[in-house]
């Protein structure tokens, strides 16, 4: 009985925080007022829909490249160049920016145990963490906060798989509900007094209401101008602007006390028409180019980008020949992201495996090399100081024999 009231009051809280405000909502675990200066942050960027890992981080110089690819080895524009044979979609400057000051990473030819191509399991072990769709019903984030005592913040209306497990989680997100009259506050603050949980989420709420910088924006709605697009670019469209005005707020919970953040692009899973340049994938790289912009923007001011971490993964990669339908189809190895000020950037980790059909897994996909747990290990055990122990126990199990990747500045 006593979780079922836990849990009502979770949700009652986060209904109520709803109404307070156009723009947030929240659970009822508090974030810290403070939190140390020094300490480091992590962010998570979920991609879902399985990104295409050769449209975003082309192997160019690979002499089976153009030919596996096809109408897809096409881009829209000069190549960004990256070390070896790689390179990165001309629609991401702001990545190849921080490339070239050594504060982004990639790890190509990387991915999950898991291989059956399903978005929804893959998606599940993706934020479980696991081998094996449904061997963890939490989360590898989620396991991790509590033995390092980090609070996080997911910028959605619900805490995501990832980080389900862990008491401190907040969560955000905009809304499009009008302004709540003071008559109402103030019967709500009559009603819940009695209930801590409830009186303490009422009062959150309306303190996070009152702080600087957390108005309203206009982005949220679609309306207004720009949203950090590199010169040459689509005009910022209503989801872009979204997606801005998220990583934006998410750089200021983590000024506030959050030392983890949870955000997602979705979108990503490109049947068709992907090389069209004012298509929904190359508008999904204009997004992320610049979400991760105005991410590292908001840490700079903050100053904590250089204590700074983010990853930024998806379920699974495409095949490397493209279908019937100019685009491609479900998956395994692809591309993930690493950067922020404590990243070791500049670089290109893969154990490259060749694109020629006898050196893809089952003829079809970018055989995976590097095993994305291996990057997350990374990030947790030598970035948050989540013990070995922990890591190789209840937080990633089944990781310990996973190979050492060098991700951070020392």
């Amino acid at each position: 009985m006593n979780s079922r009231r836990q849990l009502l009051r979770k949700a009652l809280a986060g209904a109520l925080a709803g109404t307070l405000s156009p723009w947030a909502q929240l659970s009822v675990a508090a974030t810290p007022a403070g939190g140390a200066a020094t300490a480091r942050r992590f962010v998570f960027v979920i991609l879902r829909g399985g990104m295409d890992g050769l449209n975003a981080v082309p192997a160019v110089g690979d002499p089976a490249f153009a030919e596996a690819r096809g109408p897809l080895a096409s881009f829209p524009g000069e190549m960004l160049k990256l070390e070896g044979p790689f390179a990165l979609h001309p629609l991401l400057p702001q990545m190849h920016a921080m490339y070239g000051q050594g504060e982004l990473a990639v790890v190509h030819a990387t991915g999950l145990p898991y291989k059956e191509r399903s978005h929804f399991d893959a998606q599940q072990v993706l934020e479980s963490g696991g081998s094996r769709p449904h061997e963890l019903a939490t989360g590898w984030l989620g396991r991790a906060l509590p033995g390092a005592k980090l609070r996080a913040v997911a910028l959605e209306t619900a805490v995501p798989l990832v980080l389900r497990g862990a008491d401190e989680v907040d969560t955000w997100a905009p809304s499009v509900l009008p302004e709540p009259s003071m008559d109402l506050v103030t019967r709500l603050e009559s009603m819940y007094r009695a209930d801590p949980a409830l009186a303490q989420a009422l009062a959150r709420a309306r303190g996070l209401r009152d702080e600087p910088g957390m108005a309203a924006n206009p982005m949220v709605m679609g309306a207004g101008g720009g949203a950090g697009g590199a010169a040459g670019s689509a005009p910022a469209n209503p989801g872009r602007a979204a997606a801005v005005t998220l990583a934006r707020k998410a750089a200021e919970f983590l000024q506030r006390g959050a030392q983890v953040a949870v955000l997602e692009l979705g979108g990503w899973d490109s049947h068709a028409n992907q090389a069209n340049p004012n298509g929904a994938t190359s508008n999904n790289l204009r997004t992320l180019d610049a979400t991760l912009a105005a991410l590292r923007e908001g840490l700079q001011e903050g100053g904590t980008w250089g204590r700074s971490a983010v990853l930024v993964a998806t379920e699974f990669g495409r095949e490397v020949a493209g279908n019937g339908t100019g685009g491609t189809d479900h998956g395994s190895g692809g591309a993930a992201f690493v950067l922020g000020g404590a990243v070791r950037g500049g670089r290109v980790l893969a154990d490259w495996p060749g694109l020629a059909k006898k050196d893809r897994f089952e003829g079809r996909d970018l055989r995976i090399t590097t095993d994305l747990r291996a990057v997350m290990r990374n990030l947790l055990g030598e970035h948050l100081q989540v013990s070995r122990a922990a890591l190789d126990t209840h937080v990633l199990p089944g990781s310990a024999g996973l190979p050492r990747l060098d991700l951070l500045r020392g």
